[in-house]
């Protein structure tokens, strides 16, 4: 058997491709068995016949076939896929591959013509690109969650309807645009985007939840899901990222936390007021009984005297928290020695009978360390910081104090060798009445706001307290930092001196105490009639008015919340009884906001005054000091 002889049975026995020749006017020359396993014709039915016959309606009327001749003669050769029609009238999806045939001349004697059934491949193909377009208007479609691509880099390349509608970018504002820009600054510093690709490489997924930023820049509270894709080879093609807006989550996360903060703030609270009430009610009965017993009386004098300082303390802190929270509280700032204001407040505090049992080391830095800063307010946050290394440290251990200078900056670290702390705990305990130990365990040791209260009054002078822990049981360490003043900006604090008056040293000689609390009224006029005034007292309103035209006292003490007519009403009055001699009015009252001051100023108060008041500032209100005006 020759070699055309082989080739033409070759031709003849393929099933799977048709193969056959053209006339050159496109009539069906030959046909093989793949021809007819394809079509559904027969050899007789359709050699003869023009190639057309295999075409649908529409492509014959558009002239296709003959095109497919037309390119094949001029270019040698014409590959297409489209549809094509079987003997019954069905269609099948063919690739067709035209060959124009010459003869040694190079006249066009012909055409070879290969087709194949893809029928199948093009049935998954579309079932493929149905699913892959259902797939995306779904995700297009979701609104509750913002699923966008990265490219490796983690530049954003695709972006839904949900990511539009939670983080605020239109796609095409946000796409070519690297997903860095939903971090917050500090995250962007810390290189918080990169280190999630890199897991996400490293492990094919991230997750986590924090701080996310729209493009209005303002913050919500995330979970975040990010899936490394990878191909048949295993390289890396990009990322996929799913976003979901938890912000009402944690915004009810944190009222049910702030709920049990506070709930169990009103039962350290109860506790912390029921302590020194009870020694003092009970020095209150032993005074009583014990009139001839000097010694007696000045020892539960003095348990009085301590005890309402504590319950005082509390009160302070109560109203510090709240006014620093409504940035009402003011600071009496100048130039002054830092290493001097911690100096005393561990003097202070190694008095304290919880801290005398440890070793408490202060190292200060040589030379001054200036501020510009309140005294008052300063040894307040180191009595804090001071305080809540003792309460958390076991008897025996060390607590040590460094004051330095870094970096431009005053430094004071306090380091405990107590329980330490939780090192995802180290932001949550400047958080209002939030404490390191159970509810059962904090009575005595304070209300759970010295911390926030702390940071507070360090951010009002430019600085920060932060705090560092190695862990449960490893101790912790709270530094302070505020700027340092420079040389040409020192402007000494005046100080004050505030000493009760008394009636050899002032021309303060009546005084008229209006409260309706019979106590504290009366309490007040023992001290004041001690140190020499002549003082009287009224319980309302109209009897302090009539009482300051009998007595035309000097200084009006005067409670706000009277009943009948108020303090502010009885001031005003006041004012238009005495219009031509000087009468000094000073609010004393439990009402410390600045509303309340406010309020004092446009009634023509002189000074206001929250209760308890401490004797330096009843000294500045009777000299003329503590003005409000």
């Amino acid at each position: 058997m020759d070699t055309t002889e082989l080739i033409l049975l070759a031709v003849q026995q393929t099933r799977d491709y048709a193969l056959f020749v053209l006339d050159p006017c496109g009539r069906v020359l030959t046909w093989n068995s793949g021809a007819e396993q394809i079509t559904g014709y027969l050899r007789e039915e359709i050699v003869g016949q023009h190639f057309s016959k295999f075409y649908t309606p529409e492509s014959v009327e558009s002239g296709w076939p003959a095109h497919e001749l037309r390119v094949a003669t001029v270019d040698g050769r014409f590959e297409d896929e489209g549809w094509r029609m079987r003997k019954d009238g069905s269609r099948f999806w063919a690739n067709v591959v035209i060959t124009a045939i010459h003869d040694r001349q190079g006249k066009l004697v012909g055409f070879s013509k290969v087709t194949r059934d893809l029928t199948e491949r093009r049935k998954h193909e579309e079932a493929l690109a149905q699913s892959e377009e259902r797939f995306r208007l779904l995700v297009e479609g979701v609104q509750d969650y913002a699923i966008f691509m990265l490219d490796p880099q983690g530049l954003v390349t695709s972006w839904n309807t949900g990511a539009q509608r939670i983080i605020g970018y239109k796609a095409d504002e946000i796409q070519g645009k690297h997903f860095s820009q939903f971090f917050t600054d500090q995250d962007v510093r810390e290189g918080k985007p990169w280190e999630e690709l890199a897991v996400a490489r490293e492990q094919g997924r991230f997750e986590g939840e924090r701080w996310r930023v729209k493009a209005n820049r303002e913050r919500f509270w995330a979970r975040c899901i990010i899936t490394a894709l990878y191909d048949t080879e295993r390289h890396l093609r990009g990322f996929a990222k799913v976003t979901q807006d938890l912000s009402d989550r944690k915004h009810m996360q944190a009222l049910e936390a702030a709920s049990r903060n506070l709930n169990e703030f009103i039962a350290v609270l109860a506790h912390e007021i029921r302590n020194p009430l009870a020694p003092i009610e009970t020095a209150a009965h032993v005074l009583e009984a014990s009139v001839e017993d000097p010694s007696k009386r000045r020892h539960m004098a003095q348990i009085v005297k301590r005890q309402s300082l504590h319950l005082r303390n509390i009160v302070n802190d109560m109203l510090d928290i709240t006014r620093v929270t409504r940035g009402e509280l003011p600071l009496k700032r100048g130039a002054l020695s830092l290493a001097d204001i911690v100096q005393d407040a561990v003097e202070a505090i190694c008095a304290d009978p919880v801290c005398k049992q440890h070793r408490v080391e202060l190292d200060l830095a040589s030379g001054r360390l200036d501020v510009n800063a309140d005294a008052e307010r300063l040894y307040q946050l180191f009595i804090n910081l001071l305080g809540n290394a003792c309460k958390y440290t076991e008897p025996g251990g060390r607590i040590s104090v460094v004051v330095a200078a870094v970096d431009g900056c005053a430094e004071v670290s306090v380091a405990d060798t107590g329980r330490g702390i939780d090192p995802r705990a180290l932001e949550d305990i400047f958080e209002m009445f939030v404490k390191r130990s159970p509810i059962i365990e904090r009575v005595g040791g304070g209300l759970g706001i010295g911390l926030a209260l702390s940071r507070k009054i360090a951010e009002m002078h430019g600085g920060t307290v932060s705090a560092t822990s190695q862990g449960l049981g490893k101790g912790s360490v709270f530094t302070f930092r505020m700027p340092l003043l420079m040389t040409e900006q020192l402007t000494p604090a005046v100080a004050q001196d505030h000493a009760v008056p008394n009636s050899g040293g002032s021309t303060v000689e009546r005084i008229l105490i209006v409260d309706d609390n019979t106590d504290a009224a009366a309490t007040l006029q023992v001290l004041l009639n001690s140190l020499g005034y002549d003082s009287r007292v009224a319980s309302t309103g109209i009897e302090a008015l009539d009482l300051a035209a009998e007595l035309k006292p000097d200084v009006v003490l005067l409670d706000i919340g009277l009943p009948g007519i108020d303090g502010y009403e009885v001031a005003r009055r006041l004012r238009d009884l005495v219009q031509h001699r000087p009468m000094r009015i000073v609010a004393v009252t439990g009402w410390g906001h600045e509303a309340d001051r406010q309020r004092s100023r446009e009634a023509g108060i002189d000074a206001h005054l929250v209760k308890p008041v401490d004797s330096a500032d009843l000294a500045d209100a009777l000299s003329g000091g503590a003005t409000l005006h």
